[in-house]
């Protein structure tokens, strides 16, 4: 049974360091959530460690910019981990081929520029369909349409045996009040039809690797307590629990509508009943970080 606790500073001594979601946690998309950065100034202040995970198909570098223009101060984190970046590691290792089809918007192309960390082995070039060996998805073209749309480009591709990257494995976000389609929409589609598609964002193991080096960059802990905390019940708690660490539900993000009509109040019996039924056991759960 979940725990329900009022502010991250009931825990927050337990921990050593915390794996921090970003849409939907610190961020709407459009703006920082005040309370959430506050709550990660104090907790480095008292001498933890915050890394922020996210699922979003960029380099870090453009990540901190990104959320610099939302609001996000520089002190509220120690660093990030992207499933871009661990998602562009495996490309350039040629987990998909040296040919591939790009899909996604044009300012998310910087993706398939080469990483200096990872040497450029698959020399990787942007191709059409008909002449890829396989295909990187940072997210739709058009957020707002169904993912059905890319059915009949799926098809030709699995019967080619095309593999499909995917930078960002979250189905679904909201941009303030807006909700987006991301690129795990169409990995899951294509998953469905039949394609192959590997997965390096959360809930999946490689980011959360990526996430410990980057940690152990910034400190110096031989065993770290780490808590996870994030919205996504399929993404930040299954992928905390699956790497055996505790985790905070953020209950009033994707889910919101499902634990009542006040998401500041999430109600104790809708919650659990929730919980049960996505077959996911938060160590603890939050209305918002704060």
């Amino acid at each position: 049974m979940t725990k329900l606790i009022s502010s991250l500073t009931d825990i927050a001594a337990d921990y050593d360091a915390l794996f921090v979601d970003l849409w939907g946690c610190v961020h709407n998309g459009i703006e920082a959530y005040t309370e959430a950065c506050e709550a990660l100034v104090a907790y480095r202040n008292t001498g933890g460690y915050v890394v922020l995970v996210t699922n979003s198909p960029r380099p870090w570098r453009s990540v901190e910019t990104q959320i610099e223009g939302f609001g996000v101060p520089r002190a509220a984190f120690d660093a990030i981990a992207t499933s871009g970046d661990s998602a562009r590691m495996a490309m350039f290792i040629g987990a998909v081929g040296s040919k591939v089809y790009f899909i996604g918007t044009e300012t998310e192309t910087q993706f398939l520029e080469p990483m200096d960390i990872v040497p450029d082995i698959a020399h990787v070039h942007r191709v059409p369909l008909a002449e890829a060996e396989g295909i990187v998805c940072t997210g739709p073209e058009d957020a707002m349409a169904d993912p059905s749309v890319y059915r009949a480009d799926f098809l030709y591709a699995k019967q080619k045996g095309l593999k499909l990257l995917c930078a960002n494995p979250d189905i679904v976000v909201d941009r303030g009040e807006t909700r987006e389609w991301c690129a795990g929409a169409l990995a899951q589609l294509y998953t469905e039809m039949g394609g192959e598609s590997l997965y390096f964002g959360k809930p999946h193991p490689p980011i959360y690797d990526l996430a410990r080096r980057r940690l152990s960059k910034t400190a110096d802990l031989e065993d770290p307590r780490i808590l996870c905390i994030g919205d996504g019940i399929h993404t930040d708690i299954q992928g905390g629990m699956g790497e055996g660490l505790d985790t905070l539900f953020i209950t009033g993000g994707l889910a919101a509508k499902e634990f009542g009509e006040d998401p500041n109040a999430p109600d104790p019996q809708m919650l659990e009943g929730w919980l049960e039924t996505q077959g996911m056991n938060p160590t603890y759960s939050i209305s918002f970080l704060r």
